[in-house]
């Protein structure tokens, strides 16, 4: 018995030391690189969607800057929303803060960094996908809500900044560790989960569930992207496994696009700004976008 336990807890630190070490760079990287944006751009990011208002930018155009400013962020979603709840109070149109608010919660720069652990092409992909979602999102508000206020910001006032030491290496230094934390655990997780998918889940299942039948494995990448997504460090060791052994890119697409989205601990702060209604509507979007997006992937690919 113990030496069946050694043989496999053997098995296991192979593929976790071998997985940790292909993207352990990529995961120190998306830290110092989320922490310069954080200390040192994101004010300015957040001041050029205040801007918008002024006339800069109109229409399709303000869509699209605001998906652009809204993967730029480097806010979590508790941190978006009180930064889109002064955006409001501002006069920026609710189309803008929701193209905004998409590709905020779906991607952001030090992910961006994590994700090419990935490879080029998935790297790309999720880019692009990630920028359509949050312009897409802002096209239908005036379409399904036209005059009639889509968001209700009431209770959320702009987070007081934690980056205030006046010393700029310091600040960077706090934020580095604040990011740490809030990550390092997941990471680990997530490398850990990858092991145990690889020494006891077999490559076939994985085509059957997520490759062969790509209608299929892009619904059900939709499916079991709404409760297995935590955090995006911790998934991009599960699905660079799930990649490797049989899933589509299709797949990989729908799951990057409903975790994120629909993480639950994202879920109760979108509920009080949405209400009952508007969440639903924005639920139902986000399955029908990921699935069309992974069908459309794999079409391309």
């Amino acid at each position: 018995m113990m030496e069946i336990l050694q043989r496999e807890i053997t098995y296991i630190w192979y593929y976790f030391s071998r997985q940790f070490s292909q993207i352990f760079g990529y995961w120190v990287v998306g830290m110092l690189i989320g922490s310069v944006v954080s200390v040192f751009f994101k004010d300015y990011i957040h001041n050029l969607m205040r801007k918008m208002k002024g006339g800069a930018v109109s229409g399709f155009a303000g869509i699209v800057f605001a998906s652009v400013l809204g993967i730029l962020s480097p806010l979590c979603m508790y941190g978006t929303i009180p930064i889109a709840a002064s955006f409001s109070k501002g006069g920026v149109k609710d189309e803008w803060l929701a193209s905004f608010m998409m590709s905020s919660i779906l991607l952001n720069p030090q992910l961006i960094i994590y994700s090419a652990a990935l490879g080029t092409k998935v790297l790309l992909i999720r880019i692009f996908s990630c920028f359509l979602c949050g312009i897409v999102a802002g096209i239908l508000i005036p379409i399904f809500y036209h005059k009639k206020p889509f968001f209700d910001f009431k209770g959320f006032d702009e987070p007081k900044s934690k980056d205030t030491d006046p010393n700029l290496f310091l600040r960077f230094l706090k934020n580095l560790w604040r990011n740490i934390k809030a990550t390092g655990i997941y990471f680990l997780v997530g490398i850990l989960l990858s092991a145990l998918f690889q020494r006891y889940i077999p490559k076939e299942a994985m085509t059957a569930l997520f490759g062969g039948n790509e209608a299929w494995g892009v619904l059900m990448a939709s499916t079991i992207g709404v409760p297995l997504y935590v955090c995006g460090g911790g998934t991009i060791p599960i699905l660079q496994s799930w990649l490797a052994n049989g899933m589509s890119v299709g797949s990989a697409t729908a799951f990057m696009i409903t975790g994120p989205a629909t993480k639950i601990t994202n879920l109760g702060a979108l509920k009080a700004v949405l209400g009952i209604k508007h969440f639903l509507f924005y639920w139902a979007y986000i399955i029908v976008f990921s699935c069309l997006a992974g069908l459309l992937v794999n079409l391309i690919f």
